[in-house]
């Protein structure tokens, strides 16, 4: 079955599921940083476990679309890439990088990572198109 998807999609897939698990979790008070970010802003209460269970949700259908190697798995990563951009770019703009070297090379690495796995993800399944059933 890894044979089909190939090694890092197979990868990926199990990435995007435990993503979507940690989405499904954010109503829980961990920290005082923790709740779902939608378009740059913190949430908190019933919109934040509202955000954070759909947003899991649609992670699982993603995770298990490129686990099925769906092909209307394809404009969701897309869509999810574009969201990823946005979110990250918008949360900077609401909330000013941090003075603390540290929290700064922290912040880049993550907005470089954010963006670079679900973009590198979306131009994945769309040089793998052919193989999506």
């Amino acid at each position: 079955m890894t044979s089909d998807r190939g090694r890092v999609l197979t990868v990926l897939a199990v990435l995007y599921a435990i993503l979507a698990l940690s989405n499904l979790i954010k109503f829980l008070p961990l920290t005082d940083d923790t709740g779902f970010v939608l378009f740059g802003q913190r949430l908190a209460g019933t919109a934040n476990v509202l955000a954070g269970l759909m947003a899991g949700a649609i992670l699982i259908v993603y995770a298990a679309g490129i686990w099925r190697m769906r092909r209307w798995v394809l404009p969701l990563g897309w869509c999810y890439a574009a969201w990823v951009a946005a979110n990250t770019v918008l949360f900077r703009v609401r909330y000013p990088m941090p003075a603390a070297r540290g929290q700064q090379f922290f912040e880049v690495t993550y907005a470089v990572v954010a963006i670079g796995v679900s973009l590198g993800t979306a131009l994945l399944l769309r040089r793998r198109r052919a193989d999506l059933r």
